[in-house]
């Protein structure tokens, strides 16, 4: 198969499949493993989609945002892995911020038996904080629909009132030039505020988001530390600008 023919196969089924395996994409062409690794890193530069750890997927408009619901669903596993270590971050007597996000709900449950306080913007949060009776406050403000966030001026003056020993973000994307990122600039704004008030700063994101550019950027890569899944290429170089603790699937 020539190489044209082959790329196109693979955007193909990248497309269709949203996110492809190595093994899949090797099934598809009949090419070997270190081809597609090539051809996956040509397609790359070319703009055309996003290496992940163990194989592609689409790139995102850098508006574009997900719904809670669907952001829950994807790379689940993942998440609870890094959400179990983020919470083990947290001791008793900790005031922390949660971010309304699908990878900061998941330590909720894994902080069922700690003496914190807890406040959110998430309010598909609150259900699993009052089950777990953890002390909550919900900053006030307005209600994105897509995505159960709080964002706005009443929940940036809201959330004035606070200081936190640690805080767990998430992001939609984070690059080595462009720090961390996310959709929409009130979200950011959240985000911003909340990391400068705040003793310790985690961002929680699985391994899609690397070397994804969302429309407005919020922080700095030194400005927090980052718990994922990712194993890429560029780990080292990541390394080398924040601190990163990288669990194991």
């Amino acid at each position: 198969m020539l190489t044209p023919d082959r790329h196109q196969l693979i955007l193909e089924t990248v497309k269709n499949d949203h996110t492809a395996k190595i093994k899949r994409l090797v099934e598809v062409t009949g090419a070997s493993e270190s081809t597609i690794r090539r051809d996956l890193d040509q397609l790359e530069k070319q703009g055309l989609l996003l290496r992940v750890h163990g194989g592609a997927s689409l790139r995102r408009s850098a508006s574009a945002e997900p719904t809670m619901g669907e952001k829950i669903t994807k790379f689940h596993r993942e998440k609870q892995l890094i959400a179990k270590f983020a919470a083990s971050l947290v001791q008793d007597g900790d005031c922390i911020f949660i971010d309304a996000g699908s990878t900061t709900f998941e330590m909720i449950p894994y902080l069922k038996q700690k003496d914190i306080v807890v406040v959110t913007n998430g309010l598909s949060h609150l259900d699993a904080l009052s089950e777990h009776n953890i002390k909550t406050y919900v900053i006030g403000g307005q209600v994105k629909h897509r995505t159960g966030a709080v964002v706005g001026a009443g929940a940036l003056q809201s959330l004035q009132q606070y200081r936190f020993d640690q805080c767990f973000m998430g992001a939609n994307g984070v690059t080595l030039a462009d720090g961390f990122t996310t959709p929409d600039p009130e979200e950011a704004s959240i985000k911003q505020t909340t990391v400068h008030l705040s003793r310790k700063r985690y961002i929680l994101i699985d391994h899609s988001k690397f070397n994804e550019v969302a429309f407005t950027k919020f922080l700095d890569l030194p400005e927090a530390e980052i718990v994922t899944d990712y194993k890429g290429n560029l780990l080292e170089d990541y390394t080398n600008k924040t601190n990163i603790k990288v669990v194991t699937t």
